[in-house]
């Protein structure tokens, strides 16, 4: 199938490939993060519903959190009030006990006293210290059960989310050009396919939980400490900039190291890909050395940009952890100065503190999932960059499927190649000015060197790439004028590479029309000789075979692929080298059943082996992208031309 120059690495044949051109880049400008974030958020529209009844709860959850600390602050005070009560004398009022600790010198003492609603003589309510521990115990049961249930939604929307972004790729994936696959390696695009929308998923899952909850927290909380002491809320607010400030400059430090890191995930992808795949070649060759030292420099460039991905953003949090520390000696400090100067309780100092390190707590988180944030951002990248590519579609304007239809309606399968031109670059022309035509039921076998432009010939029949110049019409209507899929629809293809699918026989037959019976399914096994052999395996037509289809042989995978274009009764058939990797007496049973495949049907035939091709009607010899000769077998040896000297190259001994 490799017919094209070697030189022109777009150049490729049709079906899946070992090994990988090259690794995507993934988008590495820095300034896509916000693009791309808004983008991921803004996937979250048809979900506004869910979400909104998400921050509801998560915000009764988080007020409930923010009250239980004043509670236990009144606690405190309770239970400050009764053992500092217990210490005045009894029968006294208030400020007869405050005088008289002023007059012992005790100034400081009766300062704080006077502040505090004690009764000299009653020691602490342990009734009422109950009741606040048992509201407390209340709000901190209500707040987690809350917490879940704003949890269990959140993940409710955000796998739906992804459900749906997975499912787009993979829709996208189908409507992609060939042309797409030639520049693109499998292991970097399953990568994204997998590994980045995996990645996608915790990131968004994580970060967007944590992020409702944060800011719902600050905002309480502040409110909170307003409530307590305006003056050292202003002051633990002082933190606030600071934070932002510190994890803008790391987080813009560390975004390139995240977007090299997955690009690098990709490329090691395909790698592994590519060396699993091709593993009994590695080991025929001798070359596990080498493909070991080239794991070790893909896994080395993973490591040190993971590294420092990794620690650029783990920089963040230790860094508003200490400016949180610094806030949190600032309130104490001032705190305990205000309760011995009477202007504020114990029990408030101790509820702000809870509430400054609760402050400062989801400013820490916030600093935390920056790294979060910039590895989701850098897979949707990835992902999106996918959904952005241009798109070949199927079924394009309503009117070419009306045009094809009535256009085809009794379709007899005549095809005309006309003034064709095209090439994969515009560097390197392939196909100039090719003329060719394709009667009704005839066989066309096309020979030619490695790289005469063979399968691109076929490639163009299906409109798997658009033509530079020309028109290629099927019963005088031209292709481009078709929908892809109707045009597909019509035309049966047989590769080298018998490509199955993991399933039982059956449904890999089947797959070329589904809504087949099992008549027909028997009936095109029959035909194509799969009837043979099936019944001498376990399960017969429930054998399963895995997607290598390595528990049968290459001639029996070949048949099988033969039966499945038989099944979909294609007008048109093309046939590429399907018999070049099969034995001699399977090669028999694979031409027995394509002629019976070719009856009726315009074929058109791709071989190698010149002694498969001898009946066709007309045989076509293309060098360079052009037709140089065609006729019958028997014509076309007699003008001793290029055919005739590529039919006895394979029977005539070589000259040494």
């Amino acid at each position: 199938m490799s017919d094209r120059a070697s030189t022109d690495t777009a150049q490729r044949p049709i079906g899946p490939r070992i090994g990988p051109a090259s690794a995507a880049a993934p988008p590495s400008k820095p300034d896509d993060l916000w693009p791309s974030m808004k983008r991921l958020v803004g996937r979250l529209r048809p979900h506004r519903l869910a979400v909104s009844v998400v921050i509801a709860v998560a915000t009764i959850s988080v007020v409930l959190t923010s009250i239980a600390p004043r509670m236990l602050g009144q606690g405190t005070n309770i239970i400050f009030d009764g053992i500092v009560g217990k210490q005045l004398p009894a029968g006294l009022s208030k400020d007869q006990a405050i005088a008289g600790l002023r007059a012992d010198g005790q100034n400081t003492f009766a300062d704080m006293v006077s502040g505090m609603p004690v009764v000299p003589g009653v020691g602490v309510d342990f009734s009422a210290l109950a009741r606040i521990l048992a509201i407390v115990l209340a709000l901190y049961l209500g707040s987690a059960l809350l917490m879940w249930l704003s949890g269990f939604l959140l993940n409710i929307v955000v796998q739906g989310v992804v459900r749906n972004l997975r499912a787009e790729v993979e829709r996208k994936i189908h409507r992609l050009p060939l042309r797409y696959f030639d520049s693109h390696s499998r292991g970097d695009l399953l990568s994204r396919v997998t590994n980045d929308i995996d990645n996608v998923s915790q990131s968004v899952q994580q970060t967007l939980s944590q992020l409702i909850v944060s800011v719902m927290t600050v905002i309480s909380i502040f409110v909170m400490m307003m409530v307590i002491s305006p003056l050292l809320a202003l002051i633990a607010v002082l933190t606030v900039p600071l934070s932002v400030v510190v994890t803008a400059l790391i987080a813009k430090r560390s975004k390139p190291h995240f977007m090299a890191q997955w690009k690098s995930t990709g490329e090691l992808n395909s790698q592994v890909e590519e060396a699993y795949t091709g593993h009994e070649l590695v080991a025929v060759f001798g070359r596990s050395r080498e493909v070991e030292a080239r794991f070790q420099e893909k896994n080395e460039e993973l490591y040190q940009s993971s590294f420092r991905a990794q620690f650029f953003s783990g920089l963040i949090m230790p860094a508003i952890m200490f400016l949180g520390n610094l806030n949190f000696v600032a309130i104490a400090v001032l705190g305990g100065m205000r309760v011995a100067s009477g202007t504020m309780s114990l029990g408030d100092v101790q509820a702000f503190i809870q509430y400054s390190r609760q402050f400062t707590q989801p400013l820490t988180q916030i600093g935390a999932m920056a790294n979060l944030v910039q590895s989701g951002v850098a897979s949707a990248e990835r992902v999106f960059a996918v959904l952005d590519e241009d798109e070949e579609d199927l079924l394009e304007a309503p009117h070419r499927a009306v045009l094809h239809k009535s256009g085809l309606a009794q379709a007899g399968g005549r095809v005309e190649f006309s003034d064709v031109s095209f090439s994969y670059s515009e560097e390197t022309p392939l196909i100039e000015n090719l003329s060719l035509v394709a009667e009704p039921g005839q066989m066309v076998a096309i020979v030619g060197p490695t790289g005469a432009g063979k399968t691109t010939l076929v490639n163009l029949l299906l409109r798997f790439y658009d033509l530079d110049g020309g028109k290629i019409l099927i019963d005088g209507v031209d292709i481009a004028e078709m929908s892809r899929d109707d045009l597909r629809s019509r035309i049966g293809m047989v590769l080298q590479d018998a490509w199955l699918f993991g399933g039982t026989i059956r449904d890999n037959i089947a797959y070329g029309r589904p809504d087949a019976t099992e008549e027909e399914i028997l009936a095109a096994s029959r035909i194509s000789y799969v009837d043979r052999f099936v019944h001498s395996l376990p399960d017969g037509y429930d054998t399963v075979i895995d997607e290598q289809g390595n528990n049968i042989s290459a001639g029996e995978k070949q048949l099988i692929t033969i039966a499945r274009a038989f099944i979909s009764q294609p007008s048109i058939l093309i046939l590429d080298e399907a018999t070049s990797s099969v034995d001699t007496r399977t090669e028999l049973l694979v031409q027995h059943a394509s002629a019976v495949l070719r009856s009726d049907r315009t074929s058109f035939v791709i071989a190698h082996r010149l002694s498969t091709i001898r009946d066709a009607d007309v045989i076509v010899v293309m060098e360079d992208g052009r037709i140089v000769e065609q006729g019958s077998h028997e014509n076309l040896l007699l003008a001793h031309g290029a055919y005739y000297r590529l039919y006895n190259s394979q029977f005539v001994g070589a000259d040494v």
